[in-house]
């Protein structure tokens, strides 16, 4: 794999010097327990105090994720449960495609790089008058945007499903372009769901904004339980679109009495005259077009995928849904608690440098000490993953084992995409959203590239079913989350100083997963995958038993921070 370089270049003189030479800015930092209280000059000695405390709110994240999370897969284990890997369920993966990539663009990623930032550094100035005005903006802007586009979307559909879906023919078009029209009005509510995110987080208070999203997955589990027994599956594929737009507002709505609390005078405007409104949608268009073609990208494997024989895109779904869990629990979690405070630094630009320098640090250890044993998981435990989440009914032991190729193709990347993430949150804090934008763009032509010989040639070459293409959908994306990882890497590096994983420390977790994973492959084997329920609750309890207890037994710190959260917790 690509060598994850050890961070001794921190304490190269030279790097110091170029660092201090280079223009960084100059922020305050908010105090992170309350939104009221003034800026207080935080000391800065090198890296060390910056980093003491980073984990409570990416634990604060992390549990609201997990918990819309849980609720998530809930819906996917009922929906392959009356759905299956049919047509019905290409069209209605498919059909979700373009809200998703909406909701992607215009939501959470897109308003906390390039909101979150402008309106974060408002108030750590005490300037909460103006941040509250940018925050009026943003919202009757974002609103207007949101309309105009669910509009043109809803219109031109068909010529959309031609684009993304031009494998589908006949009823199964027919059927997506009309799921894709109910669907784009959620998708604006969706957005403003985003909003109500930014201003949470920027205020600190992570947990509501992370668990609203389980409004929108308990809509779609009832209206999969109510209509999935007596209709048939073109009908209820039609009732979940529906459900899905009325979860999206309950999501919008859950938040918004406690953004009111927070923005007691609010009034949407459209004020575009502001200088810090102009910042925010000067840094939008560059992190629109970052998030975009990451987004591309993804299409291209669905679009690919609809090549395919048929069930090729559920499967690519469900993969989909699990690979992105660590990614949500662990990389996300740490970067979005992260952004508020690495765009909130102040002091001298070597002192900046430095405090970035210390957070990223301790960030990338704490996701790669989680991500790489999922990383594993995928690969050696594929299909005992994918019988938990989603065997049952329609869905069977042949579906695991297909979802299991696409799951094997996420590992090669997984790790990569995972810190790629918190590298761009260092640069939208920097108030540089041009050069994640640059990579991903790299990225999305080595995706498109790698994508259509792995999944429409290598099968062939390889003398495999060309069902088996979409498992060369995701290896070949991971390939091209490593060459945006290492440009990244590289990049900040230069910009403010090594900061990586340390080989040795990433070498531990990679030989304890793997050894924790054979383990649990033996129980496998013996076993037997007769019953998918029991196998997965031994087999990954003994997993990740194994990896828990080995890594805190050699001593690895990140380690006994679990286990001493976990006493905590008993304690109570």
């Amino acid at each position: 794999m690509e060598q994850v370089a050890a961070p001794a270049a921190t304490d190269d003189p030279d790097v110091a010097s170029r660092a201090h030479h280079r223009r960084l800015p100059v922020l305050t930092q908010e105090a992170p327990h309350s939104s009221t209280q003034p800026s207080v000059e935080p000391a800065l000695p090198a890296e060390a105090s910056p980093a003491r405390q980073p984990g409570g709110a990416a634990s604060r994240v992390a549990l609201g994720i997990l918990i819309s999370r849980i609720f998530g897969l809930i819906r996917e284990r009922v929906f392959a449960h009356y759905f299956g890997n049919s047509d019905f369920a290409d069209a209605f993966r498919q059909a979700s495609r373009i809200p998703n990539l909406l909701n992607n663009l215009f939501g959470e990623g897109v308003l906390s790089a390039s909101f979150v930032t402008v309106y974060a550094k408002l108030r750590s100035h005490g300037e909460d008058d103006e941040a509250e005005d940018v925050a009026h903006a943003v919202f009757g802007i974002l609103t207007l945007v949101c309309s105009v586009v669910v509009f043109i979307g809803v219109v031109i559909t068909p010529v959309l499903i031609d684009a993304i879906a031009p494998g589908f023919t006949g009823d199964k078009r027919e059927l997506t372009i009309k799921l894709v029209r109910i669907l784009f009005p959620g998708t604006g509510l969706l957005a403003l769901s985003a909003w109500c995110l930014g201003i949470l987080n920027s205020h600190r208070r992570f947990l509501l904004s992370y668990t609203a999203p389980v409004a929108l997955n308990l809509a779609m589990i009832v209206a999969l339980l109510s209509f999935g027994s007596y209709s048939t599956q073109s009908n209820l594929a039609i009732y979940l679109a529906w459900a899905f737009v009325l979860g999206s507002a309950l999501q919008f709505l859950v938040q918004l009495p406690r953004v009111l609390e927070l923005l007691p005078n609010f009034s949407p405007t459209l004020d575009f005259d502001l200088p810090a409104v102009k910042t925010v949608l000067r840094n939008f268009v560059p992190v629109f077009l970052s998030r975009g073609v990451v987004q591309i990208s993804s299409y291209i494997d669905s679009v690919i995928a609809t090549l395919l024989p048929s069930g090729a895109v559920a499967a690519l779904g469900y993969g989909q849904v699990i690979s992105v869990l660590p990614i949500s629990l662990f990389s996300m979690a740490v970067s979005a608690s992260e952004l508020p405070t690495l765009s909130g630094a102040k002091g001298t630009e070597t002192e900046v440098a430095g405090f970035l320098r210390a957070r990223l640090s301790a960030g990338l250890r704490r996701i790669a000490f989680l991500v790489i044993p999922s990383a594993v998981a995928f690969l050696v435990l594929g299909d005992i993953v994918a019988g938990l989440f989603y065997q049952t009914g329609r869905f069977h032991r042949a579906d695991s084992v297909y979802v299991w190729g696409v799951l094997a193709g996420s590992a090669v990347g997984l790790l990569a995409s995972a810190l790629g993430r918190l590298y761009s949150s260092a640069f939208y804090a920097l108030h540089d959203p041009k050069t994640p934008l640059r990579f991903a763009v790299i990225r999305v032509v080595l995706t498109t590239v790698l994508g259509l010989i792995a999944a429409l040639w290598l099968p062939h070459w390889l003398g495999l079913d060309e069902k088996w293409g979409v498992a060369g959908l995701t290896a070949s994306a991971g390939v091209a989350g490593w060459v945006e990882y290492t440009l990244l890497n590289r990049t900040l590096g230069r910009r403010i100083g090594g900061v990586s994983i340390p080989i040795g420390f990433a070498a531990k977790l990679w030989s304890l997963a793997f050894g924790s994973a054979a383990a649990a492959y033996a129980v496998k084997r013996a076993v037997g995958t007769n019953h998918p329920l029991p196998l997965a609750v031994v087999a990954l309890g003994l997993y990740g038993a194994c990896y828990l207890g080995g890594s805190f037994g050699i001593g690895i710190p990140e380690s006994h921070e679990i286990v001493g959260q976990v006493k905590r917790l008993l304690r109570r």
